[in-house]
């Protein structure tokens, strides 16, 4: 067997393979004879037919077979061999090749164009993209402040409702006469007043005791999420619901928030030595940030993505590329298609390909086994509880083994994996990139986020 590559362009080969007879007989004759002893053929004894008639039902497709194995091993092994980077995968180039006859010829050549990927370099002080950081508001943090009181708070059952109470009771959908709906919604319901859309709203419920009736239309009190769960119907149905309703009352919940005390900070930050109100509020402003962390790595790997991509000036072969898309056998890929969808789709995909290669080679962005497992891990011991008599070690052993049959199964973690993944480019492209630290508003973000 020989092999040969001829220079089509700076970025692209034809690759010659020659296979003799000697290259592959002693495989095919092998098959020939497990064929001869197996073959069942009308009018002789399973295994009894002659040899020479065997080789004129089977040896075209076992020489077919034998040099098909050959070819495929070798055109890869060469490519590995001579440290070819190639794009897409090899194609046969069926006009130089010919018409190939198993049946008749003893030896055979096979042509195949292939592509190489160029050589570039990123220039990351062109990449000046911003890493966008919500700055959480003074207004923010007394909201946060409200829920983190409300969150260790305890609960009440006064006599009668007030603003931002729970209320408890049978709900009944009312027809238009203001009486029970025939086969209309009928339901226990639960209520945070808190969530009532207009403020005037609370004047027919305040004051109202157990047994009392009150009487409203749904939608126009309480979003549609409210409806959703306190009626137990999908979004479609909860936002097409426009009935009055009956409420009876049969309980009321207050919640009393937790004072602003050295109880709560220490609960709520326990590392933290926390004074007063002003240094719980500065806490809680910067875990809110913290917390919106996660959404600015996100934001910042997809701006620079896109500046790398842009940036990505080499040529490509790209009437190889479009060639080898549309012989993938996928229908849908027509030429006319892949054509229109050029530039859009399929030219950005390949230069992030490339891109990807290239940030490999820095610091690998792949998560491994063990940077997943140790990730679930750390989500385990969130809410993991000591078994009793157990030692730290053993806790630790049983968290590594739950840990490791999670991630076993691929499917389970996928959305993990994309997060890892989407961590270890936002770590990498702050170390090369190196980006000015910009603190913006949440609207700012959002608004920066749909670009």
């Amino acid at each position: 067997m020989n092999i040969t590559r001829e220079k089509l362009s700076d970025l692209e080969l034809c690759i010659k393979i020659d296979i003799e007879e000697n290259d592959y007989i002693e495989n095919a004759s092998k098959q020939l004879k497990d064929y001869q002893h197996k073959a069942i053929v009308p009018g002789f004894r399973k295994g009894m037919a002659p040899k020479a008639l065997i080789e004129r039902m089977y040896k075209a497709s076992i020489v077919g077979d034998a040099v098909q194995n050959m070819l495929n091993t070798s055109l890869f092994k060469y490519i590995d061999d001579e440290k070819l980077h190639i794009l897409g995968m090899p194609m046969s180039n069926d006009e130089k090749t010919g018409d190939v006859d198993f049946g008749k010829q003893k030896d055979f050549t096979f042509y195949f164009d292939v592509a190489l990927a160029p050589e570039f370099d990123i220039d990351w002080s062109g990449i000046n993209v911003k890493y966008n950081q919500v700055k959480a508001s003074t207004k923010d943090a007394e909201a946060e402040m409200a829920n983190v009181q409300n969150r260790y708070g305890k609960f009440e059952t006064p006599e009668s409702v007030g603003a931002g109470d729970y209320i408890y009771g049978k709900l009944v959908e009312l027809d238009k006469k203001g009486t029970p709906k025939e086969g209309g919604v009928e339901t226990f319901v639960s209520l945070n007043l808190q969530n009532l859309k207009d403020a005037e709203l609370v004047s027919l419920f305040e004051g109202k005791k157990a047994e009392e009736k009150v009487v409203f239309n749904m939608a126009k009190a309480f979003p549609t999420a409210d409806i959703e769960r306190a009626l137990h119907m999908d979004n479609a149905t909860a936002k097409q619901f426009k009935s009055d309703v009956e409420v009876t009352l049969s309980g009321i919940s207050r919640i009393v928030p937790h004072e602003l005390n050295d109880e709560l900070f220490k609960t709520v930050f326990p590392d933290q030595k926390i004074k007063d109100s002003d240094a719980f509020r500065k806490a809680l402003q910067k875990e809110i940030e913290k917390a919106n962390n996660e959404q600015s790595d996100y934001l910042y790997v997809n701006q620079v993505r896109r500046a790398l991509i842009d940036q990505f000036s080499a040529p490509l072969p790209e009437a190889f590329l479009k060639r080898w898309f549309a012989s993938r056998g996928d229908k849908d890929m027509t030429p006319e298609r892949i054509e229109a969808e050029w530039a859009g789709k399929y030219l950005p995909s390949l230069k992030w390909e490339l891109i990807e290669a290239k940030l490999e080679e820095l610091q690998p962005v792949e998560p491994t086994s063990n940077q997943i497992v140790d990730h679930i891990k750390d989500i385990l011991r969130r809410n993991d509880k000591r078994e009793e008599g157990e030692t730290k070690e053993q806790a630790e052993e049983r968290l590594e083994k739950a840990a490791r049959s999670i991630a076993a199964d691929r499917q389970n973690v996928a959305q993990l994996v994309d997060r890892l993944y989407a961590d270890n480019l936002a770590k990498l492209f702050k170390e090369q990139a190196k980006p000015e630290v910009e603190k913006v508003s949440a609207k700012e973000f959002a608004e920066r986020a749909k670009e």
